[in-house]
């Protein structure tokens, strides 16, 4: 049976906008006629049981797993825009975090110190980073250690507590944090971003045939254009949806191209790590 989850950006605060822009969006589908049609979205499910599901009909993920590690089992539907700091169109960055009584002014200035990651298959929390710290490593390391949270939320807590020194955030969850749980943020600065590429995809499981995938784009197009989503996407910071071609995706890789130039390695899966 299809589903529809949107894991990404999926607080317990934005849960009902979130439940709100579906509704809409599923009117739209069986407007394109578009049969077994979800009612509700899927909480709190595994982004890996998200992308490997052959009945998913919507999702998100990130951009690193739209073109490396599911590239087989995803297909591009549509491109989010978000409406806040960081965000160019559809397009968005990343921002490099510290504690507020950081002495550093730049990236040099966290030579030796440790980072947080969320995970190796992360653009937003680890890709972007390395690209930033790849020109300037030595020997192929830079950092004195990384840990690997799970999540940038438990990055967010060893920042804050002093037992990393560093972590990336994309800007759409920081500016989410800074309207909902400013007190999370609380402490910390933004150091530099990164250079932008385009934010989480919307995405359907590749085993749907061209014909669907056409439909689950219009029924999005119309459904950010109705009226009856407005309070649900602002509610979730979404200014509009763009049809991005995939190949602009190859950005990512572009990045992570850069730091093998560098022979920077460190924030590899191959680089033994310690784990928060």
């Amino acid at each position: 049976m299809r589903f529809a989850s949107l894991p990404w950006y999926a607080l317990p605060e934005t849960e009902a906008a979130q439940d709100a822009l579906w509704h809409v969006v599923a009117e739209h589908l069986r407007r394109q006629g578009v049969l077994d049609i979800p009612e509700q979205l899927v909480h709190r499910i595994s982004v890996i049981s998200v992308l490997t599901d052959p009945d998913l009909l919507i999702g998100q993920c990130c951009g690193y797993d739209l073109i490396y590690g599911f590239a087989s089992c995803v297909t591009l539907v549509a491109t989010p825009r978000f409406g806040v700091p960081g965000c160019d169109g559809a397009n968005y960055r990343s921002f490099v975090l510290v504690r507020q009584d950081c002495p550093a002014e730049d990236l040099e200035g966290l030579r030796g110190g440790v980072c947080a990651i969320n995970s190796f298959n992360s653009h937003s929390g680890t890709n972007a980073l390395r690209g930033l710290v790849a020109p300037l490593c030595r020997n192929g390391g830079f950092f004195s250690g990384v840990e690997v949270t799970g999540g940038h939320l438990s990055s967010l807590a060893l920042l804050k507590t002093g037992r990393v020194d560093t972590m990336a955030m994309d800007c759409v969850l920081h500016a989410l944090l800074a309207r909902h749980r400013p007190q999370a943020l609380a402490g910390t600065r933004t150091l530099c971003q990164s250079e932008s590429v385009p934010a989480p995809p919307f995405i359907t499981s590749s085993s749907n045939d061209h014909g669907l995938v056409a439909k689950l784009r219009a029924a999005l197009d119309s459904a950010f254009r109705d009226e009856a989503s407005a309070d649900a996407r602002t509610a979730l910071m979404l200014a509009g949806i763009e049809q991005v071609p995939l190949q602009d995706y190859a950005r990512i890789l572009d990045v992570e191209r850069t730091t093998l130039h560098h022979g920077y390695k460190e924030l590899h899966a191959t680089t033994p790590v310690r784990s928060a």
